[in-house]
């Protein structure tokens, strides 16, 4: 409801604005302090006030008798306060706000018929994916949602580097080294974790051996890059053989957060197809493209950037960037709308590429990043896949199921462990908890904020916290129970909204109408952690309730208890499918 009122005050606003011939450009429409009664407010009388000639409080005095509220539907009042117009909700809107609620899909927009690729993760599949990465699957998968909840047709893509030196020399390194030669055994029983010792071992073979060694371990490095380059199909199998192994291990580790995907892009289909030599061609046909030291670059300071782009190497062989190139245009191509989701140091990259898709004619207003910083350990452990050190997101994800697991041991006393939780409730609420608390305290903050990951803080359930969120949502559920209805019985729902009259519920209420304009905004601006704030926002507006609007109490008038009943299933559907988009489990119970 609260993208119908927007819309209402929008259009009250533009009609008196235009009735005094003035300009509707800026409408000045913000969400007024906590301690203003009113839903939105309007700022527009100070952008007005000179061209008026008045003082904008007289400004928003005439504004405001422009408006007639009695036409409006969701509008009950028109205030001002100084310069500003005040807007306050009607019956209507907390009535439909209540009705909307209890709908399961609550918050999600209509069908936009725009279909969106969203690539994230991508990482080079050499090996276990590591602590500091995880911020990519996890912001990548709750954009992906998001999108999704926002009316977007979404696919989830994961691009898989398998044409670069990395696997070349995993190739050779897993061809040439036997059990025997390797110097440590595998940390945990998946596949990716036994692989990633041969290019451990490769790595450091080419640092340590000899000079003659080397050169002929680089021989045949070399040989198996342009095997892939001229398209031989043995040269790709040797290859493959490694990545689909290591890449079907890390596809273990990415469904525990869960993040999955619906298609694994190789760049290798990209070479095979022509389509890489052809935008090769291409680059080099254009006023941009210069030959220096035998390798083909491009010129990119007309788009203010200095440092060239090579997309061909003297060997005549093509780079990452040459194969992306054509992989952003098969996106063009096949989808209305391309997002990435990557890390802080591709920017450079990220720039380049769109700068070259820009030249060679393409819609970049398509294309956005998401760029993101790393997530570390207190300590600030180092993470390399090459040297072999550094946290595994196995690891991390483990470590927060067993501290949710001894947190939620510690909230129980015997009565309720053996009346009503097993060790299957235990473990199911352990894992909802550990899982969630790592996604909901990467998620929640701003991509480019570097991240220091603190257990105290995640795993705090009277924090602002995943724990903290999803104790609504288990609460909620309980009510439900409590009262004979269950989460997925029917609640009466031709309740009389005027019945929720006190302060709280009122807040609550308009806390719930918000919810899909959070989604608006949020998928607009391709910022997840909106949705986390919200979720905290709600929390506080739901305890507020719980707190001093008892629901069961036997002294609670029938009729109040209804509508009471049918706000708490607005909530749990709200808090439920928030913490959806966030890809954080809500628990029925905790």
């Amino acid at each position: 409801m609260f993208i119908a009122l927007r819309t209402e005050v929008e259009a009250a606003l533009e009609g008196a604005l235009s009735r005094l011939e003035l300009p509707t450009d800026d409408l000045g429409i913000e969400e007024p302090p906590e301690d203003v009664p009113a839903v939105l407010a309007s700022s527009v009388a100070f952008r007005l006030a000179g061209e008026m000639g008045a003082t904008p409080p007289q400004v928003a005095a005439q504004l405001a008798d422009e408006i007639d509220v009695d036409d409006l539907t969701y509008v009950a009042r028109l205030e001002t306060q100084g310069p500003y117009l005040n807007f306050l909700p009607s019956d209507a809107y907390f009535a439909e706000t209540l009705a909307a609620g209890t709908d399961d899909d609550y918050g999600a927009l209509p069908d936009r018929d725009t279909s969106v690729v969203v690539e994230h993760t991508s990482a080079n599949p050499t090996g276990p994916v590591h602590v500091g990465r995880a911020r990519n699957p996890i912001v990548g998968d709750a954009v992906a949602n998001l999108l999704e909840v926002a009316g977007y047709n979404v696919e989830r893509h994961y691009y898989v580097n398998d044409a670069g030196r990395q696997m070349a020399v995993f190739t050779w390194a897993y061809e040439t080294f036997g059990e025997d030669d390797l110097e440590s055994d595998s940390d945990r029983d998946r596949i990716e974790y036994d692989l990633v010792r041969y290019y451990q071992k490769g790595n450091a073979y080419l640092e340590e051996a000899d000079e003659e060694a080397v050169e002929a371990a680089e021989a045949e490095i070399q040989t198996i890059l342009q095997g892939l380059e001229a398209g031989d199909e043995a040269t790709y199998e040797r290859v493959q053989a490694v990545v689909d192994q290591v890449l079907g291990g890390m596809r273990e580790c990415l469904e525990r957060l869960p993040a999955e995907f619906d298609e694994f892009v190789k760049e290798t289909r990209f070479m095979r197809d022509g389509s890489t030599q052809e935008l090769a061609d291409r680059l080099r046909e254009t006023e941009y493209a210069v030959l220096e030291e035998g390798a083909w670059q491009l010129d990119l300071e007309e788009w203010g950037i200095e440092k060239k782009l090579v997309f061909l190497r003297s060997d005549g062989t093509s780079l990452y960037t040459t194969r992306d190139l054509a992989h952003h245009e098969w996106k063009f191509d096949t989808y209305d709308r391309a997002v990435t989701v990557l890390g802080e140091d591709h920017k450079l990259q990220a720039r380049q590429l769109e700068a070259t898709l820009d030249l060679l004619g393409n819609d970049t207003d398509a294309l956005d990043s998401i760029h993101f910083s790393w997530v570390n350990l207190p300590g600030g452990e180092g993470m390399s896949t090459r040297r072999g050190t550094g946290i595994m997101l196995d690891d991390l994800l483990d470590e927060a199921i067993d501290r949710a697991r001894d947190e939620v041991e510690s909230r129980l006393d015997d009565r309720i462990r053996d009346d009503d939780l097993d060790d299957a409730d235990v473990d199911r609420i352990a894992h909802q908890v550990g899982i969630g608390a790592v996604r909901y305290d990467i998620v929640s903050k701003q991509p480019t904020k570097g991240i220091t990951f603190e257990w105290e803080q995640a795993l705090d359930f009277e924090a602002q916290s995943a724990p903290y969120v999803q104790y609504v949502h288990a609460r909620c559920c309980g009510i439900l129970d409590e009262a004979g209805i269950g989460v997925d019985g029917d609640v009466e729902t031709e309740v009389d909204a005027d019945l929720l009259e006190t302060d709280a519920e009122r807040h609550l209420l308009e806390t719930i109408a918000r919810f899909p304009a959070v989604i608006e905004e949020a998928a607009d601006d391709l910022e997840p952690h909106q949705v986390a704030t919200f979720t905290r926002e709600f929390g506080e507006a739901f305890n507020g309730f719980y707190r001093e609007c008892p629901v069961l109490a036997d002294d609670v008038d029938p009729e109040v208890r209804e509508a009471r009943l049918a706000l708490v299933a607005a909530s749990r559907h709200t808090i439920a499918n928030a913490l959806g988009v966030l890809g954080v489990a809500a628990p029925e119970s905790m």
